[in-house]
């Protein structure tokens, strides 16, 4: 049976890099190839296919993508372009993949792509059918098992490895580093980055309630430096997910930031355009100036340095096995009958497949965000291990009254004024 009567498999990417995107491009277009299929890329995700444009694609052949699993960043490219917002930029994209006589589309992204790739497929009435593969290094999409997105790993790996070079800085420094990684929904990047490199202090939104006070997280990072310096240290790493950011009211943001708070095609504010690490770092350098001490700190994002770094060997292994369950699921689909969209995942190396209109939260129609379980044993153990304001430290008289001084409060004072930190 010849290709074009076997189908055509189209693969595109969407929303930000990750570690392992061209693993999965790589086994999706060996598997279509090795049973007969085409096997066609597509540029700059749904952005030129919206437009009705089909001449930013490319055939990939197997001796094009037998070694591209290696490398960081994306063959394809990506792009945030989102179909849904306009009927006809959604018309237009169903056309122009039925042109390119496109029978089987692996989409491979985050929420937001998963809900594009979910559209595009009901607009075709289910004639094309499609294959989503998650992917993120903020890890919070509800995979069952609980299992990590493709390129957490990698980013976290990574992420690590910097945090702990700026750790020994700190100490021959004798400074401090606020450190933002990504993670806008969730705070797994910046919980993974922290516990694995042993930073002094980790802040994630998900131990705050529904909204956050910037005052709050200006105390949590003051005190760490207070406890610090009680002990006799004046250096240290904070790291902080860029996902606070998200939660803090937008008014507070604009103030903070001195401009406009902008957002992308999805209606979410663009958190790089953000200075979260800069903001709180003047703001809590600000509390020591104004009792005349001298405390050092450098503000620092993490996030674009990992988002294209090439793969570990578990996101390659991973990212591989994902792109050859996409392929497989999509061929055993009977040609000629409708199919909903599905996200590909694995459990233990076994192929699993759920249809992307289930995993929607029926309020938003967006897939529900996994967010950091603060009360897990991982997460236990990682808070047990930083330098944080304890009810212990104000039950202690020595320690709170080196708190105290250093605050130029009475120890009465510094337990009224702080000890909601700690629940009192």
């Amino acid at each position: 049976m010849s290709q074009q009567q076997r189908g055509t498999f189209g693969i595109l990417v969407g929303g930000g890099p990750a570690p392992g995107i061209n693993g999965v491009i790589g086994a999706v277009a060996i598997a279509a190839r090795n049973h007969g299929y085409r096997a066609l890329g597509i540029y700059d995700g749904f952005s030129h296919l919206m437009k009705g444009q089909t001449d930013q694609v490319v055939e990939l052949h197997v001796e094009d993508v037998s070694r591209i699993h290696f490398h960081g960043g994306s063959i394809l490219r990506t792009s945030r372009a989102n179909p849904t917002k306009d009927p006809e930029n959604l018309k237009r994209t169903v056309a122009a993949l039925q042109q390119l006589g496109v029978t089987h589309l692996v989409v491979i992204g985050g929420d937001d792509t998963a809900f594009s790739a979910a559209e595009v497929g009901k607009a075709s009435g289910g004639a094309i059918h499609i294959a989503h593969v998650p992917k993120t290094i903020d890890n919070d999409l509800p995979l069952p098992g609980r299992f990590s997105t493709f390129g957490f790993q990698t980013a976290r790996h990574y992420g690590a490895d910097v945090v702990k070079h700026l750790m020994e800085d700190s100490i021959t420094t004798t400074r401090w580093y606020f450190v933002v990684s990504m993670g806008r929904q969730a705070g797994h990047l910046a919980q993974g980055i922290g516990y694995a490199a042993g930073a002094t202090v980790t802040v994630i939104p998900e131990e705050f309630s529904a909204s956050i006070r910037l005052r709050e997280v200006v105390d949590i990072l003051e005190c760490s430096i207070l406890k610090r310096m009680a002990n006799g240290r004046q250096d240290g790493v904070a790291v902080l997910a860029e996902g606070i950011a998200e939660r803090i009211d937008p008014e507070a943001l604009e103030s903070l930031e001195g401009s406009h708070v902008e957002r992308d095609e999805h209606g979410h504010i663009r958190l790089a355009e953000i200075d979260l690490a800069g903001a709180l770092q003047k703001a809590v350098q600000l509390r020591f100036h104004e009792r005349g001490q001298k405390v050092t700190i450098v503000s620092k994002d993490l996030g674009y340095e990992l988002r294209c770094a090439s793969p570990i060997g578990f996101d390659v292994a991973y990212t591989r096995t994902l792109g050859w369950n996409a392929a497989r699921y999509l061929m055993s689909l009977p040609p000629d009958q409708p199919s909903d969209a599905v996200m590909i995942y694995t459990i233990e190396g076994s192929l699993e497949f759920k249809k992307l209109e289930e995993m929607r939260d029926p309020k938003t129609r967006r897939m529900s965000v996994r967010p950091v379980d603060v009360n897990s044993e991982l997460s236990r153990a990682a808070r047990c291990f930083q330098i944080r304001l304890e009810r212990a430290d104000l039950e202690n008289p020595t320690m709170l009254g080196k708190l105290a001084r250093l605050t130029q409060l009475t120890p009465e004072q510094f337990t009224e004024r702080y000890g909601y930190l700690c629940g009192l």
